[in-house]
């Protein structure tokens, strides 16, 4: 059946993984979401663009610093006086002793005490700052979209980590009824050579076949193991937390009768990769504003006031205050060719963007389309396995119940024994593979962030106390 390559709505299933009906899938995915360390890290990559978005933002305003100062100064006066002959000249007229007593203090080292403020304020007029604003925020939706995309990976990952898990224990469960049988067909085989009924190359062959099935178990054993310790991982937990829980063997969850793949023209809307990709376009667009708007001159205004004074108690004194006020321009005459290289520059990474963009979309394109095939080619290869198993399970009962009545020889019962095995296997497999690649259509369609849409920030004291709240 070609189902599985039509939409089956215009909408995809945010939480498809909830098709399964395997509540220990539910239960998984919810806890690697919460505990998911690289998961995290993503969360963290959103309050860090977060804090640059606010740093631009800053640059639309004034900026005003305080500054207070106490100092004492030796002004150097003396010396000065007394090359210029003032003293000399005092002494000659005859000055009086008030002058005198004047000039001594200001030559006597003296306490200078200010407080003041500074303001300045760059104005936007070519929408530099506008840019740079815009470019972060591009920036923060690109993180955003980079978590949503390590979401959606997350949630496959694990399904996919599950179902080979169950699938390994299918795989083992299956073989080790294989070798059960192939158990009772070497008993029989001996007894039947004690009577005198089987040559001895009979019995070895059925050993032969017994040890070939035991050979292919510790393979399935090692790989669930390994599923176990990598769902444990990627729920935050060290190898081994989860061997209690998921241990005991259960059936492959049921694949659903309906896959909902959406329209390929909400794609581009659905993949986080590709909302990425447009948000890396963004930016770079943004940039491209921020390197032309250097080329221009910069307008700033300026002002500054206080108080200052030599004695600390005549601070609170109008007389004592002081301020400036002003404008400034400052424009970039030769710079050597830097800033006219920003721009074409930026340019040539917003093409490099726009092209990475159109990439995307395309490998999207292509994903949803490979791992539709897949699943298709996945149902119709188990159809026939199914079918193969049948068949070969009625020709091992014929073979076996003909070589229990002497019609045939022992090699037709083994040859349809192991051909029935190898199909069992097969079809196991195949079951296997098949909801393995309908996990991949899921992750190729991009669902399963939408039901997240607020990200709460995990606390990361390292840096500082966590902000509190959610962000969009």
């Amino acid at each position: 059946s070609d189902r599985a390559s039509r939409p089956q709505s215009t909408v995809t299933n945010p939480g498809w993984w909830k098709s399964f009906n395997d509540p220990q899938l539910n239960s998984l995915i919810d806890r690697a979401i919460a505990g998911n360390l690289s998961l995290q890290q993503a969360v963290l990559r959103i309050a860090g663009s977060r804090q640059q978005l606010n740093q631009a933002r800053g640059a639309w305003f004034p900026t005003l610093n305080g500054a207070a100062s106490a100092q004492r100064q030796q002004l150097g006066l003396k010396g000065e006086l007394e090359s210029k002959g003032v003293y000399d000249q005092l002494d000659n007229i005859g000055g009086d002793s008030d002058v005198r007593s004047a000039l001594n203090g200001l030559t006597k080292p003296v306490g200078l005490y200010q407080g003041s403020f500074d303001a300045a304020w760059e104005l936007d007029l070519w929408g530099k700052v506008r840019r740079q604003v815009e470019a972060a925020g591009a920036q923060q939706q690109e993180s955003l979209e980079s978590r949503n995309d390590a979401l959606v990976s997350l949630e496959a990952e694990v399904a996919r980590t599950y179902l080979q898990l169950r699938g390994a224990q299918l795989i083992s469960q299956t073989l080790q009824t294989q070798i059960d049988v192939a158990q009772q067909t070497l008993e029989l085989t001996q007894s039947q050579q004690r009577n005198g009924l089987a040559p001895q190359m009979d019995v070895e062959n059925a050993r032969a076949q017994l040890h070939s099935l035991q050979a292919q178990l510790p393979q399935y054993e090692a790989q669930i193991h390994q599923a176990m310790n990598g769902l444990a991982v990627l729920t935050g937990k060290p190898p081994g937390a989860l061997d209690a829980e998921l241990a005991a063997p259960k059936a492959m969850p049921a694949l659903p009768k309906a896959v909902s793949v959406g329209l390929p023209s909400t794609l581009a809307r659905r993949r986080p990769d590709v909302r990425q990709a447009e948000a890396r376009l963004h930016e770079a667009t943004a940039n491209i504003g921020v390197s032309v708007a250097q080329l221009f001159p910069d307008f700033s205004l300026t002002g500054q006031f206080g108080m200052r004074n030599t004695d600390a108690s005549y601070l609170d004194n109008w007389s004592s205050h002081f301020y400036s006020y002003g404008a400034s321009v400052s424009l970039p005459v030769f710079q050597g060719g830097r800033l006219v290289s920003g721009v074409r520059l930026a340019r040539a990474e917003q093409a490099s963007a726009a092209l990475g963009y159109r990439q995307t979309v395309l490998t999207a394109l292509q994903d949803v389309e490979n791992a539709l095939v897949s699943y298709r080619t996945d149902q119709q290869q188990v159809e026939g396995l199914d079918q193969t198993v049948d068949a070969l399970q009625n020709a091992f009962d014929l073979a076996n119940d003909s070589y229990g009545k002497g019609l045939s020889s022992f090699i037709d019962s083994l040859t349809a024994q192991r051909q029935l095995s190898q199909a069992k296997q097969q079809a196991a497999s195949a079951r296997v593979q098949s909801s393995l690649d309908l996990v991949a259509l899921y992750k190729a369609l991009g669902g399963g962030w939408e039901l997240y849409q607020n990200v709460q920030l995990p606390n990361y004291s390292v840096f500082g106390p966590a902000e509190s709240g959610d962000t969009p």
